[in-house]
């Protein structure tokens, strides 16, 4: 355990669930609010793709961990834990998508107004999928939510804040229409619904039903 003991810590899930992979962050904080009990001191926060919009919830916490996909260039499904410094320089080198350089743009936001939380904590995977617009999360990724959620628990210990089983109710996650289950669940499939547009616009289109 380390003398660091912040009275208010945030732990956010960013990410595009439209995305496959994109929606890993997301996905990581609505597990953890459906199978842990978290203290009052700690929020868990669907992030989405706000940005600028986050800056609000960093400046009222001492300490921020972030669920996200990252390009670490590591094999896909792999995890990867950043802290401090290393997290915004990190999240600038390698964007995968418009949500990484929105939030790199509230951390330095944040820190210019000297209103960024004290410590920082990236928990990343590297994604197998995201050109699959209306797809869930690949069973690599989706394997890697447990394990990242666990290493959120013991960053939080670390930090003298412990965690139970139970559910924690976190009014700023998303819909249950858009939850995991439901959404992967109810996604058409292929042949009713074509995954990279509508393929009666396609180029060549009247030659083929012709």
């Amino acid at each position: 355990m380390s003398d660091f003991a912040p009275d208010r810590v945030l732990v956010l899930g960013i990410g595009n669930v439209l995305w496959a992979d994109e929606g890993f962050g997301v996905r990581c904080v609505e597990v953890m609010a459906e199978t842990r009990a978290v203290p009052d001191k700690v929020k868990l926060l669907d992030g989405g793709t706000q940005g600028l919009y986050l800056l609000p919830f960093l400046e009222e916490a001492d300490a921020l961990i972030v669920f996200d996909a990252i390009d670490f260039g590591l094999a896909p499904g792999e995890m990867r834990v950043l802290r401090d410094d290393d997290v915004p320089a990190f999240m600038g080198a390698k964007k995968m998508s418009l949500h990484q350089t929105g939030f790199q743009d509230v951390i330095a936001t944040a820190q210019l107004m000297n209103r960024c939380p004290a410590k920082l904590t990236l928990i990343g995977c590297q994604p197998v999928e995201l050109e699959d617009y209306g797809g869930g999360l690949r069973p690599a990724v989706a394997a890697q939510i447990e394990p990242a959620i666990r290493e959120c628990e013991a960053e939080l210990a670390r930090w003298g804040i412990s965690v139970a089983a139970g559910v924690t109710q976190a009014d700023d996650l998303a819909d249950a229409s858009i939850r995991r289950g439901a959404y992967e669940g109810g996604r058409p499939t292929e042949g009713e619904a074509c995954r990279m547009g509508d393929h009666r616009f396609f180029p060549g289109a009247e030659k083929v039903r012709a």
